[in-house]
């Protein structure tokens, strides 16, 4: 019998020459049982801060990130223009900080940015990351409960951190940085091994980590207080590697939505050609969501204070001959424009993501529509851990409302921001760090 349209499965696949090709989504597929909105967050960060001429600085102005005029009527500079696509999608907050950062030197604050935790002192007391908090939260619906990407990859050291991400513990998720192994590892795993060598493979893992879990519990009674804390950090690396096994377990059975690869450039590098290096990255992280292989997200483009590849982006990518931390403190005539043009060349790669989440649709629209993507810095200007740049795009099937540029005074804390995106995401969360509130205006109530 013929499979009439308006039965046609979101699966279905052109067959010939024994190869199946998934089809785009049509519209005939929306009939039928709909299928619970999946949601989905994305959190992109830029260090260093933004360029933040004066709005009475007729002169350099045009390179403000933000607008020169609150309100729905704003326009955009030169430094934002190519979002103006996206402008019924997109919010920009301006004035928010988080109240344990404001007093801190401002590459120190990059580590608090997802979690609003204090770094202040001797004591290190972060709290977990709100993109693990969904995740934890979301985890069941997908292969891999967050991907976790940076341009330096690992995690960095207190202040100069390399991840954006933090565990329930407080302790910094290692990130990914190199294209072609996160492809291998999370869309070609094992190689195209068949199923049975697959389960075995996963099998000789778990015996592995099973061995090292059961060595560590019996070492960590010969050793001393210090030692203890240390092996304990690295058995709870490994506790979430035994999740992660049993999880892939799970999923050995269940065949991965179909996608096309062909122009994703695996070979990019940051230290080479960082224009290819981040429209590669932003291509994994639109992979992953298209084939809903997770639904949570966190990018660090760049360490703070000059540390790692990305100080090196505006010279390699733009000929300007400063690295960008520099570039943040310089005072010489018409560094505004160079910080700008730097700041504009980030944000047309934002924008060529934001683009590709618009055009790539399932039963529900886009997935611009169906995910959250915040984009900013823990840091204004050089130094200055206050009104941070702030971005909230798409989300409008989660209920967001769009449209303008919107002044914060500091008795609204940043983490309004981070509850408001848990709440979209229906986590049952009455609070987030320091939260006050979240912000019902984007977020409604």
């Amino acid at each position: 019998m013929t499979k009439k349209l308006s039965q046609l499965d979101r699966r279905t696949f052109l067959r010939g020459t024994g190869v199946a090709v998934a089809l785009p989504f049509l519209e005939a597929m929306r009939f039928g049982p709909p299928r619970e909105v999946a949601r989905r967050l994305c959190c992109v960060y830029f260090p260093n801060g933004a360029s933040m001429p004066e709005e009475t600085d007729a002169k350099w102005n045009k390179w403000r990130w933000f607008p020169n005029r609150a309100g729905a009527d704003y326009e955009f500079t030169e430094v934002l223009s190519c979002l103006a696509p996206f402008r019924e999608k997109l919010s920009l907050l301006g004035g928010l900080s988080h109240p344990l950062s404001r007093e801190l030197l401002g590459h120190l604050a990059g580590d608090t940015w997802l979690t609003g935790g204090d770094v202040r002192g001797d004591t290190y007391q972060n709290r977990v990351s709100v993109d693990q908090v969904a995740a934890e939260a979301h985890k069941r619906h997908t292969r891999y409960p967050s991907l976790v990407f940076s341009t330096d990859g690992g995690v960095g050291y207190k202040s100069r951190v390399s991840t954006l991400s933090f565990d329930h513990s407080a302790r910094p998720i290692p990130a990914e940085h190199h294209p072609r192994r996160i492809f291998e590892r999370y869309f070609a795993p094992n190689g195209g091994a068949s199923t049975a060598q697959r389960r075995q493979s996963l099998q000789q893992g778990k015996q592995i980590v099973d061995l090292v879990l059961e060595d560590g519990k019996r070492l960590t009674k010969r050793l001393g207080k210090q030692d203890q804390e240390k092996l304990e950090q690295y058995l709870a690396s490994l506790h979430a590697v035994e999740e992660q096994v049993r999880r892939n377990e799970e999923w050995l059975d269940r065949p991965m939505r179909p996608f096309d690869s062909s122009h994703i450039d695996l070979d990019a590098a940051a230290d080479k050609d960082p224009t290819r290096y981040l429209r590669t990255m932003y291509d994994l992280m639109a992979l992953g969501l298209e084939t809903d292989l997770t639904r949570v997200m966190t990018f660090m483009t760049g360490r703070e204070d000059g540390m790692g590849f990305a100080d090196h982006f505006p010279s390699r990518a733009l000929g300007i001959k400063r690295g960008h931390h520099t570039i943040s403190h310089d005072t010489h005539e018409g560094h505004w424009e160079e910080w700008g043009r730097y700041d504009q060349w980030h944000a047309q790669q934002f924008a060529g993501f934001l683009q590709r989440l618009a055009k790539v649709e399932d039963e529900h629209g886009s997935l611009l529509d169906t995910t959250m993507v915040l984009y900013g810095s823990c840091c204004s200007t050089t130094h200055n851990a206050r009104n941070y740049p702030v971005a909230v795009v798409g989300g409008s099937r989660l209920g967001l409302r769009h449209g303008s540029y919107t002044k914060y005074d500091e008795s609204t804390p940043f983490a309004n921001v981070l509850l408001g995106l848990l709440r979209a995401l229906e986590v049952p969360a009455s609070s987030f760090a320091d939260s006050t509130g979240s912000l019902p205006e984007i977020f409604g109530a």
